[in-house]
C-alpha cells in the first residue's frame, strides 16, 4: 500500500503524475458516463468492477483528500506532524486516500478535493500550490499517469465565493506552471444564483437538495420540489455542465430511532427528465453519487441504464 504523508515537500517535486492533456482547456469533455469514489482507500472489488464495465464508465472522480481548518498543535494533524500550539487554524489536508488498487484500464482518474467552506472565509496565500503539488506527488508516488483534470468541491456562498474563485485562478495558475490540465468544480443548485466560477465545467450536485429537518415531509436527499425553484437558472448559466445524481442512503438518529433516507428510481428519472429538459447538455455527462457495493445493490441495473442514457 502506498500513502503520500506531507502537506508540502520543500524544493522541486517530481511531477510526471500531472501530464499535459490533449483537450484545450476551455473545452468541455464529450459524452461520459462517470462515478465518484468517495472513500479513503482506492480499492475495488469484483461487484464494482463488473459495474463500471457494464455501464461503460469511462471517469472516476476520485476524492484524493479533504482540505479542512485545524490549529497547528491540536493533535489532529494527519501522519504525526505537529506544530506548536496556540496558531491561528489554518487550511490543512485530512482524510488522504491510498491505494491499494488501480482503476482498470482505459477509465481516466479525476483527483477530487474537498473544501470546506470555511477555508474561503479568507484568502491563504500559497494554498493553490500547495494543494497542486501535493496532487502531483500523489500521482507520481502511486505511478497515476495521464491526469489531465483536477475538480475542486466546495460548497462556496455568497460569503466565499469571490475568495474561492481567486483560488481557483491561482490552482489554474499553478496547474500551468507544471502542466496544463482542466478544472472542473462542483455547482450546488444555490449556486446557480450567482456568477460562474472560473472553471472549465462544473457538476451540478442534484442531491442533498432539501432540508433535513424537514424530512416527514421531503426526501432531504433529492425531491424535484427542492429542485424545481432554481429551474429558471439553468438555461443561462455560463458554465458547462455535467449532471450528478444520488445512489446512496443516509442514516442518522432522530430522537432515537434510526431514520434511513434512501431515493426512489423515479424520483431520479424525474429529476433527471426536469433538468434536461430546461438544458439538454445536462443529458451528455452523467455521474452518479457514489461508487459502492451497497449503491450497486440498491437499483437495479434498469435503473442505471435510465440514468446514464444520453
Amino acid at each position: 500500500m502506498k500513502k503520500i504523508a506531507v502537506w508540502l515537500l520543500g524544493g522541486l517535486l517530481a511531477i510526471t503524475g500531472c501530464q499535459r492533456p490533449t483537450l484545450r482547456e476551455t473545452e468541455m469533455p464529450g459524452e461520459s458516463q462517470s462515478v465518484y469514489y468517495w472513500r479513503t482507500d482506492l480499492s475495488l472489488d469484483s461487484a464494482e468492477r463488473a459495474f463500471l464495465r457494464a455501464h461503460n464508465i469511462n471517469k472516476v472522480y476520485c476524492r484524493y483528500f479533504d482540505v479542512v481548518m485545524k490549529t497547528p498543535g491540536d493533535g489532529s494533524l494527519e501522519d504525526g506532524d505537529s506544530k506548536p500550539g496556540g496558531s491561528e487554524p489554518e487550511p490543512m489536508p485530512n482524510a488522504t486516500l491510498t491505494f491499494s488498487d488501480t482503476l482498470p484500464e482505459g477509465v481516466e482518474l479525476v483527483p477530487t478535493i474537498f473544501i470546506t467552506e470555511d477555508c474561503m472565509h479568507k484568502p491563504h496565500p500559497g494554498l493553490a500550490e500547495k494543494l497542486v503539488r501535493r496532487i502531483c506527488q500523489m500521482n507520481e508516488t502511486n505511478d497515476i499517469r495521464g491526469v489531465r483534470e483536477i475538480q475542486i468541491d466546495c460548497d462556496y456562498t455568497a460569503r466565499s465565493r469571490q475568495v474561492y474563485y481567486d483560488f481557483l485562478e491561482e490552482v489554474r495558475s499553478s496547474l500551468t506552471s507544471h502542466s496544463s490540465s482542466l478544472i472542473s468544480t462542483t455547482i450546488r443548485l444555490h449556486q446557480l444564483q450567482m456568477p460562474a466560477p472560473p472553471a472549465d465545467y462544473g457538476v451540478l450536485m442534484l442531491y442533498n437538495t432539501g432540508d433535513p429537518q424537514r424530512f416527514m415531509e421531503r426526501n432531504p436527499i433529492l425531491d424535484l420540489r427542492d429542485v424545481a425553484p432554481y429551474l429558471r437558472w439553468l438555461n443561462g448559466y455560463d458554465l458547462p455542465l455535467a449532471a450528478a445524481y444520488p445512489v446512496y442512503s443516509w442514516q442518522r438518529q432522530i430522537h432515537g430511532v434510526r431514520i434511513e433516507h434512501t431515493v426512489k428510481a423515479d424520483e431520479i428519472l424525474r429529476v433527471k427528465e426536469a433538468v434536461e429538459a430546461k438544458r439538454q447538455e445536462l443529458r451528455r455527462h452523467i455521474v452518479t453519487y457514489h461508487l459502492d457495493q451497497e449503491n450497486i445493490n440498491r437499483y437495479q441495473p434498469e435503473t442505471y441504464e435510465a440514468i446514464y442514457h444520453h
